[in-house]
């Protein structure tokens, strides 16, 4: 009487018969893959929840200098006008499923900017506290341009004239707005601080060579 056709399949060219040992080994062998490639996506989507939940310590100037994507920065300023404990939660999620949408360099950038904080030199805090006063200056003084394009004439005046217009505009916005309303600096806020900052840098730069 012929023998009973066994179930199973090939592996390298060698047939492994359903619950042989050699198919219980493998399949010990994929399980345990599969366990750790979970145990390691898991491990990174909380590594990088965790680090948007630090990301929600830096001030706008820290954030917008680390150049994330509009809507994250929109989500990591929105926390803290968040009081429901419920409400936080769910956008703490919200920005864990933004992070993990981050590219490799971006969650990079995040984690200096974090590092930066906590054990940033006294130089480089002063640097980020004079690119603030001149962000603020430019905004609230008309003779602050002048002063400006005096130390970087490179500057691209139509630009910076464009933006200080548009944060004047949403600053009176918010003021204007019925009480209760959320404020939130505009994009124009955070690009001046950045083209400032910038600016600064090109000036020490240029300094250090002469």
């Amino acid at each position: 009487m012929a023998s009973k056709f066994k179930k199973g399949y090939y592996v390298n060219g060698q047939f492994v018969a359903e619950d042989s040992e050699i198919d219980l080994e493998l399949k010990r062998e994929m399980k345990g893959r599969y366990e750790t490639s979970r145990t390691d996506d898991k491990r990174e989507s909380e590594a990088l929840q965790a680090l948007g939940e630090s990301l929600t310590t830096l001030n706008v100037d820290q954030l917008s200098a680390i150049g994330l994507n509009e809507k994250l920065l929109d989500a990591l300023n929105e926390v803290h006008r968040i009081t429901n404990f419920e409400g936080r939660r769910r956008h703490m999620q919200f920005i864990g499923k933004l992070m993990r949408k981050l590219e490799p360099e971006e969650v990079e950038r995040a984690k200096t900017a974090i590092l930066n904080k906590t054990t940033g030199s006294a130089a480089e805090k002063m640097a980020l506290h004079v690119a603030e006063r001149w962000r603020d200056d430019l905004i609230a003084h008309d003779d602050a341009f002048e002063r400006w394009i005096g130390i970087r004439p490179q500057t691209d005046t139509q630009q910076l004239r464009a933006l200080i217009r548009q944060a004047r505009k949403d600053q009176e916005a918010m003021v204007k707005a019925p009480a209760g309303t959320a404020h939130r600096q505009g994009r124009a806020y955070r690009e001046i601080f950045l083209l400032v900052r910038d600016g600064l840098e090109v000036v020490d730069h240029d300094a250090d060579e002469n």
